[in-house]
């Protein structure tokens, strides 16, 4: 039986308790199956000193997800030739899971941005993209307007960022109710973003 997987792309530098509220509540109130959250590798051409190695991102991720069944951890893109655009993976694991439909997950945000992307038509042509809300400035653009393939979910809104993680961490701040307790614990004792 074919699933509807939802992937959720990013670096997730930390994941944290903002990522699983809104993955959880996709996999729960819309009709998808299952959120692969897709851990985006280090471009090997951008030097990002805040960016934990490929592999501790992935780790963090899967300890997260550990209590989810219907969220799962995807290193898809680090064997990818780089750099990657979404619409090779999405072909990729078209090619690899040829019984599921795969769709994009997306805030708002991104999606005023979208018809900028590497062979955005392709994409929208063959998966459906669930957008959640975000609080920010203008417009999406109006072509996105009603579209079919485009669903807009009703998700609780989440202002928290991976980047306000990082420097509360980094100011010695108590930032521990933002992460799940296991993600909090291997970043605490790796002694990450100090």
């Amino acid at each position: 039986m074919a699933k509807k997987i939802g992937l959720y792309f990013g670096t997730f530098n930390p994941i944290h308790i903002g990522h699983l509220i809104i993955a959880n509540h996709l996999v729960e109130f819309s009709d998808l199956d299952e959120v692969w959250f897709v851990v985006t590798p280090h471009n090997p051409h951008k030097k990002k000193k805040t960016l934990l190695e490929d592999h501790h991102r992935l780790a963090m991720v899967r300890i997260a997800l550990e209590n989810y069944p219907k969220l799962h951890a995807s290193n898809v893109e680090f064997d990818l030739p780089q750099p990657n655009y979404t619409v090779n993976t999405l072909a990729y694991l078209e090619e690899k899971y040829p019984k599921n439909n795969f769709g994009l997950i997306m805030g708002e945000d991104n999606l005023k941005s979208f018809h900028k992307w590497k062979n955005f038509d392709v994409i929208l042509d063959r998966h459906s993209i669930y957008v959640y809300p975000r609080i920010s400035e203008g417009t999406v653009e109006t072509k996105f307007d009603n579209h079919e393939k485009i669903k807009t979910v009703n998700a609780p809104i989440i202002e928290l960022s991976s980047t306000f993680i990082r420097k509360g961490i980094k100011s010695g701040k108590n930032i521990k109710p933002m992460l799940s307790a296991e993600v909090w614990q291997y970043l605490d004792e790796m002694n990450f973003y100090k």
